[in-house]
């Protein structure tokens, strides 16, 4: 049995298996990709769901599954602001600030996909993000621009 090395392979491999819904943990996607002859790691695997931008959100089962960033079903009911939700905007439930902190509350699973489209693009004024489920903490680069970052945020997110 030969074993697969090809890194677009392995990545065309992957999002098959997250397109079929077949991807719960980072072990099982090691396995079914063991499966196809690819000698895989978790830290490989966890790398390459970064760099696609999964997102691990609930099914309506109620399993934790990872979806690719052009699978998700963005809620309808949040938003933002009154303009029409589309694309990562509508994955926004919230943005609060206290003046130095900015706290941004997503859907489940989709906080890391919202950071780091926030990191990618860096709007004027951010330092940087930090994620965790569905709850990012962004820091503004200046004192007391917490409201004119986020006003850039939701402009961003507002184009896509």
């Amino acid at each position: 049995m030969t074993t697969n090395t090809s890194a677009k392979s392995r990545i065309a491999a992957l999002k098959k298996l997250l397109e079929a819904g077949l991807a719960t943990t980072q072990e099982e996607i090691c396995d079914e990709l063991h499966k196809m002859n690819f000698d895989i790691t978790q830290s490989t695997v966890s790398r390459d769901l970064r760099r696609l931008g999964a997102a691990r959100l609930v099914n309506p089962s109620g399993e934790t599954i990872y979806k690719l960033p052009n699978q998700l079903n963005p809620s309808k009911s949040v938003s933002v602001t009154d303009s029409v939700s589309s694309g990562l905007l509508g994955l926004i439930k919230d943005i609060k600030h206290n003046g130095y902190i900015i706290v941004i509350h997503t859907t489940p699973g989709s906080a890391s996909l919202i950071a780091k489209h926030i990191d990618d693009v860096q709007p004027n004024g951010i330092l940087g993000t930090i994620a965790g489920d569905d709850t990012i903490f962004v820091i503004p680069s200046a004192k007391d621009q917490a409201e004119n970052t986020i006003q850039a945020i939701q402009a961003e997110f507002e184009k896509n």
